[in-house]
């Protein structure tokens, strides 16, 4: 992941088989959909955007409460 395909689509697992087993488990749905239903949802909730912050080894988010 870089900060240039970062919510666009792209996604990257530090492990592909257990992303994949989640996936035919049926804990995942949809691959790289996450972070678009969740800033929908924040939207709707009222919230501010989510700050992201990433680095080489993990991405920060930072979510701020509704006013």
């Amino acid at each position: 992941m870089t900060p240039e395909n970062f919510r666009h689509g792209a996604t990257d697992y530090r492990n592909p088989l257990l992303a994949e087993a989640m996936r035919v488990l049926g804990y995942v749905q949809r691959f790289g959909f996450g972070i678009p239903l969740a800033e929908q949802a924040l939207r709707e909730n009222g919230n501010p955007e989510p700050q992201y912050h990433l680095e080489p080894t993990r991405v920060r988010v930072v979510v701020r409460k509704a006013p």
